[in-house]
This record gives C-alpha cells, structure tokens and sequence, in this order.
C-alpha cells in the first residue's frame, strides 16, 4: 500500500473536536492529538509481537516516532505564537512521515500482516491530514 492522502473521508479531516460545542482548553481536545494517540496504542500493540532482537532497532525507532507525534502536538498546542505552534505541528507531521517509513519497512521483512499494516497506515494518514490541517490553520491565523 502506498501512503494515499486522498482517500481520507471529509469527516475524518476535521481539525478540532467542536461536535460538542465545548471550547478547546487542553491539547487532549484535539480531534488530531486524539487520533495520533490512537496510533502511539497501534505501534506499541503491533510491536509487541516483534523480534525481541529488534527491541533497540525497528521497535524503538517506530514507537518513538509514534509518541513524537502526540508529544508534538501537545507541545504545539502549549505555544502561544501560532508560529511556534505550526513549528511543533510540522514537527509531528515529519514524525509520522518517519513512522510510516518504519512502517512499510517492517512489513516488507514480514513483521507486520498486510492487514494490519494498512489498519495502522489508515490511522498514519488520518493523522497526516489533520496535522495538515492544524499547520493550515496556525499559519492562517498567524497571517490574518
């Protein structure tokens, strides 16, 4: 499977949590911080089942991307210049990046089913998009 932004549904691209009409206090509000935490639970699940010699390769590298993203996010949201915050967003943005190549890396030597791999990349993508829309959204904010 090639990483294919396109195919994310509108409904999964949406920036922030506002269904609920609540205004966004914390970064475990964001619908993007949300969705990257899904992810860090998905690595750590699929990494268990490793090759215990790869603990301090291929594991440690891809769930340190993985948290990276979330850490990111979290970090970004704490900022209060929205060029700050879009550094940290675009920081995430390379984590996952570095993630999904870990990813395609580890199913092509057969660490990960094709199943779950494209389970995991489905949620890569979903977090690319929505960290995408949170740079989008700092840097017109920052540019108004």
């Amino acid at each position: 499977m090639v990483f294919d932004y396109r195919k994310i549904r509108n409904k999964e691209s949406r920036i922030m949590n506002y269904e609920s009409g609540n205004k966004i206090k914390s970064f475990t509000d964001l619908y993007a911080w949300r969705e990257a935490h899904k992810l860090v639970l998905m690595v750590y699940k699929a990494t268990k089942n490793f090759p215990k010699d790869e603990l301090f390769g291929i594991i440690n590298q891809a769930r340190r991307a993985a948290v990276s993203i979330s850490s990111n996010i979290a970090e970004g949201f704490a900022r209060f210049s929205y060029k700050e915050k879009a550094k940290f967003y675009i920081m995430a943005q390379a984590s996952n990046t570095e993630l999904q190549n870990q990813l395609l890396i580890s199913k092509d030597v057969g660490y990960l089913s094709i199943s779950e791999f494209n389970k995991i990349a489905q949620q890569s993508i979903m977090v690319h998009k929505l960290l995408n829309g949170l740079i989008k959204k700092s840097k017109d904010i920052h540019n108004s």
